[in-house]
């Protein structure tokens, strides 16, 4: 990946790590199913008014705002809203980097390389540590249905990841581009009126209309956080890269959203961080660096040396 992809791409690390606490906080005030109303009804107005629609079929950007907005969100945080901890959401939510290339190598056809497969196992690990270090503290007090629902958003991620890159793949034979951040604004129009309904399934009108109009600092911080943030500049930065480079290259650089999901879940929420947990951290990082590192660049460097040498 070049330096300013990567770059880019630590940030959106960042900016979703630090999104599931904001998650926790804006739940405080507000009903889950209405907070992700909010998140894309800002996400979406007025940007759609000023940004051209995005030079794809309307197929592809239903299904995105279906498979982003309504099921992967309504399953995140309707799991937090019953129990689900901020920096345990944020690990398991990661499960996605390995369905991804799987879903690509079935669907696109890419191909995972050795190095590839090697660094997800190790990162992979790396997760499992934190898993069983969240398990000894306590998971088994969470309930089983929200353990379930978060399960399940990983999946639709993926799934997410896949129909961008198709739809991207759809524009590039037509001789197009495919504008991702109009992509990410459009598809926005979709989630409101599925999930108003989930919302009104849940809780009643009333419930609803009072946390509207009851609405305090936290929770306007935390709508606009995931609607500029973690959404606009987030997926929209995140469906450029999955367009741009293989999704066995991409994928795996979000598990590192636990480690900044942890630090600032335990800074801001008072949630633990175990050695065992900062174990799991450090090896979901060699599990990326394997993945991501090009030593194609070493050999080549070792192979000149030798070369050098040989001619002395």
């Amino acid at each position: 990946m070049k330096k300013k992809d990567i770059i880019l791409a630590l940030l959106v690390v960042i900016i979703w790590g630090a999104n599931f606490t904001v998650i926790k906080l804006g739940l405080g005030g507000v009903p889950s199913m209405l907070l992700v109303v909010l998140r894309y009804i800002i996400t979406a107005f007025p940007a759609v008014f000023f940004i051209k629609k995005p030079n794809t079929e309307w197929k592809y950007i239903i299904l995105y705002g279906l498979f982003v907005g309504v099921l992967q969100f309504s399953c995140l945080f309707y799991a937090m809203e019953i129990g689900m901890p901020a920096g345990i959401a944020s690990i398991v939510l990661q499960l996605q980097a390995f369905i991804s290339p799987i879903l690509a190598l079935l669907f696109l056809k890419e191909k995972l390389k050795a190095k590839q497969i090697v660094g997800s196992l190790i990162a992979a690990s790396g997760l499992i540590i934190i898993g069983m270090a969240a398990v000894s503290d306590g998971i088994s007090a969470i309930p089983l249905e929200a353990i379930v629902l978060t399960a399940a958003a990983p999946v639709f991620w993926a799934a997410s990841n896949i129909i961008s890159r198709v739809a991207s793949e759809k524009a590039a034979a037509k001789g197009e581009k495919l504008d991702m951040f109009s992509l990410v604004v459009w598809s926005g129009i979709i989630p409101p009126i599925p999930l108003l309904i989930f919302a009104l399934m849940l809780d009643t009108p009333q419930t609803l209309w009072n946390a509207v109009i009851n609405l305090n600092g936290i929770s306007i911080f935390a709508v606009l956080y995931l609607a500029f943030g973690a959404t606009l500049f987030g997926y929209g930065v995140w469906s450029k890269l999955i367009a741009k480079y293989p999704m066995g290259k991409v994928a795996p650089i979000s598990l590192l959203v636990p480690i900044t999901g942890l630090l600032t879940a335990r800074i801001v929420l008072s949630e633990q961080l175990s050695a065992m947990q900062w174990l799991g951290a450090s090896v979901i990082l060699t599990g990326l660096i394997i993945t991501n590192v090009n030593f194609d660049i070493f050999k080549n460097f070792i192979n000149k040396q030798s070369s050098n040498n040989v001619t002395k």
